[in-house]
């Protein structure tokens, strides 16, 4: 079953580079938000999971919501502050050296008034890349609210994202 779905992110510039930035609002405290993103059981029921140990400075994630033989990702930890900030960065599966494969994810968590805001940024270093990762990133936020809230995370369907939400993206970070 498809829904009707918008585009919610927008482009920000950060350190001279494009940043694809979407927000997502929970009525929890900031840590249990944390442990929803960080947590490989609770990062299980949205998007994937992590193994290894995280004070060698890199976890290998794996996403599960990719299917069985989705592969394992090399995640580095840039920052972490819990339960405010995590920042992690792997390089696509075409990684061949280029700069440019690198993946930065940055997320933060502002509380406020019992609800916790997700900041979730993802650095686009080839605006072509916003036409995927945007509906991408909206499908699996989504994911999360849904398993947060108590909601079916299987009724979050990929049709409704992709490629309806292509063109708005593309859009949004064309020159």
């Amino acid at each position: 079953m498809s829904t009707e779905v918008t585009p919610t992110g927008r482009r920000e510039t950060r350190g001279g580079q494009a940043f694809l930035v979407l927000e997502r609002t929970f009525p929890a405290p900031a840590d249990a938000v944390w442990a929803a993103i960080t947590e490989p059981e609770r990062l299980r029921r949205w998007i994937g999971t992590w193994a290894g140990d995280p004070t060698a400075g890199f976890v290998d994630f794996r996403m599960t919501a990719e299917g069985e033989d989705a592969e394992n990702e090399r995640m580095a930890i840039c920052e972490c502050d819990p339960p405010r900030r995590l920042v992690v960065e792997s390089r696509t599966p075409a990684d061949d050296g280029d700069p440019d494969d690198v993946w930065r994810l940055e997320l933060d968590l502002v509380e406020s008034g019992g609800s916790t805001t997700l900041v979730f940024a993802q650095g686009l270093p080839r605006p072509e890349m916003a036409e995927n990762v945007g509906p991408g990133w909206e499908y699996y936020l989504d994911r999360l609210v849904a398993a947060e809230s108590g909601g079916s995370v299987a009724a979050v369907d990929w049709d409704s994202y992709h490629p309806r939400l292509s063109e708005p993206y593309r859009r949004i970070f064309a020159g």
